[in-house]
């Protein structure tokens, strides 16, 4: 990285989307969702240009950008080569302000806002160095990636040299599993076939549609009616056949025995895994639930702190560090999530969310991610 590169502006703009009108997003506690974004944008004396988002529902993105405002205090007028020198301090600093903390600092309106900052000086850095996001990330050395991530709170389930040891044996066999990802692109599910609101035959249509597009998972929006949901999960598993793979996902729709009994209805569908079958910040009723479901728990986007994610993964509810994660509590919770689970755990994780409403590109199916890797930084995409 070649001279200093000044941040001298921050802009954020409300961008949304009428989704709602078609029940596109709709799910079982969000029934008219407007997909929304507040918009980041990081500009430098240098010329480049940093784009961040963080995902919203619609309204109330007026005051994730009203807490983005509050935060470029911290980011304008600071060199790039000062923040990713010590990324792990400038996380810090945007999230344990004296003051600013008090409504936050991982949670809620200032974790979104957050999430928008720390996402767009990602991938400023990114494209500084002018490579796509991944595969930044991907060429970082161990010590160094492992320098960008926060530990506090979490170092009784990972410690920093244990994440470190963790990075430093996968080096051996990267070159092949990088190999393999470009040729063969990055496995990812689809939500957009089974939104609580489409018809059953929207739900044929685009089941098809999807099949014709090699999409071998699928995730069903489940929770408001135990009836319907029976008669959706039916008619999804006869669409896909036995051998592809279904999912279901509740969005916190649930008590913990309501959950329990629901599920059991649904167990004949055989789903890979129950989502948000509760609070997300229910530990324990997560524990529960696993105990008694036989398929996996997940926590989903909503994983709150650092802390409410190691400890489910501990109860044997798994965080899902996927992209959908990074947008909602940026890049940073989505990386210290991933290296929280267990070997195993990480090579069952079956894919990232593609619903095609949440992050740019997110429409590109398993048969077209090797494209999509392979490109460069993309240009500003509003």
């Amino acid at each position: 990285m070649a001279g200093a590169t000044t941040i001298v502006q921050l802009r954020v703009s409300d961008v949304r989307f009428p989704t709602s009108l078609e029940q596109h997003g709709s799910d079982a506690m969000h029934t008219e969702p407007d997909y929304s974004v507040a918009y980041v944008v990081i500009e430098t004396d240098g010329g480049h240009e940093g784009y961040g988002l963080t995902f919203t529902l619609g309204k109330g993105t007026e005051v994730v950008v009203c807490a983005v405002e509050a935060l470029s205090a911290f980011v304008v007028g600071r060199t790039l080569q000062e923040i990713v020198g010590d990324f792990r301090a400038f996380y810090r600093l945007l999230t344990s302000d004296g003051q600013m903390r008090w409504i936050g600092p991982e949670k809620g309106v200032i974790q979104l806002a957050t999430a928008a900052v720390l996402n767009a000086v990602w991938d400023l850095w990114a494209r500084v160095e002018g490579k796509p996001l991944w595969k930044l990330l991907v060429d970082m050395e161990p010590r160094k990636l492992v320098s960008c991530i926060d530990f506090r709170y979490i170092t009784d389930a990972l410690t920093e040299e244990e994440a470190l040891d963790i990075l430093v044996k996968a080096q051996e066999g990267k070159c092949q599993r990088e190999e393999e990802m470009l040729r063969d692109g990055y496995p990812a599910y689809t939500t957009s076939c089974a939104w609580i609101g489409y018809s059953d035959q929207q739900l044929k249509e685009l089941c098809t549609k999807a099949l014709s597009h090699d999409w071998t998972r699928f995730k069903v929006k489940v929770g408001a009616d135990l009836q319907d949901d029976v008669r959706r999960c039916r008619l999804v598993r006869q669409m896909i056949g036995p051998d592809n793979t279904l999912m279901i996902d509740a969005n916190q729709r649930w008590d913990v025995q309501e959950a329990i009994t629901w599920v059991s209805h649904l167990a004949e569908f055989k789903p890979l895994w129950i989502e948000e079958p509760t609070s997300p910040d229910d530990i324990l009723g997560h524990a529960v639930i696993s105990k008694v479901w036989p398929g996996r728990v997940e926590e989903g986007l909503d994983l709150g702190p650092g802390t409410v994610g190691h400890r489910c993964g501990h109860r044997g509810a798994v965080p899902q560090p996927r992209d959908v994660q990074a947008a909602a509590a940026g890049l940073r919770t989505a990386v210290r999530a991933d290296r929280q689970l267990s070997p195993g755990q990480r090579q069952r994780e079956p894919g990232r969310d593609s619903d095609g409403l949440q992050i740019p590109c997110a429409r590109v199916p398993p048969c077209r991610r090797r494209r999509a890797l392979r490109a460069g930084p993309a240009p500003d995409p509003l």
